[in-house]
């Protein structure tokens, strides 16, 4: 597997969510069109936190999986970008540049532990299926060795 270390200047050359919507804070693994790892650190400082849930705050798992699927996005344009010659002889993909993927589905979800301040939320994900105007990624996010959520995500372009 090849290691890479993206930091938050270049996630945000690659994603279109800025503040307080980016949640993923760094790439630390990267095997071109296969997976990737990342991680955001989850801080009391997050806005969702003044109202889930005041006293005992608790990251919303739809943000977990947000979370998941920004990962995803940055595994499909990190290979795009920086592997093209990597890409698997069956898929014909289209030029990314200037498009953005939009959430279409998820499958099999499942929140097994909370997430709150002070935790780093580890975000792993791989292809299951990669098409031309859609895709299909398998996505974990951990809390140390414990699984926070898991997720089949389906996006499109």
């Amino acid at each position: 597997m090849l290691k890479a270390l993206y930091d938050i200047k270049e996630i945000l050359a690659c994603l279109p969510h800025r503040y307080p919507f980016l949640l993923v804070d760094r790439v630390v693994t990267l095997e071109p069109w296969a997976k990737l790892g990342a991680y955001k650190n989850v801080t009391y400082n997050e806005p969702f936190f003044q109202g889930h849930f005041p006293g005992q705050p608790v990251m919303p798992g739809v943000l977990i999986l947000e979370s998941m699927a920004q990962a995803a996005f940055l595994l499909l344009t990190l290979s795009s970008r920086d592997f093209p010659q990597q890409i698997p002889p069956d898929i014909k993909l289209e030029d990314l540049s200037g498009r953005i993927g939009y959430f279409a589905a998820s499958d099999r979800v499942k929140f097994r532990r909370r997430v709150e301040p002070g935790d780093r939320l580890d975000l792993d994900v791989s292809f299951l299926r990669l098409g031309t105007r859609a895709w299909k990624v398998a996505g974990v996010a951990k809390v140390g060795d414990q699984r926070a959520a898991e997720a089949e995500m389906t996006a499109t372009f």
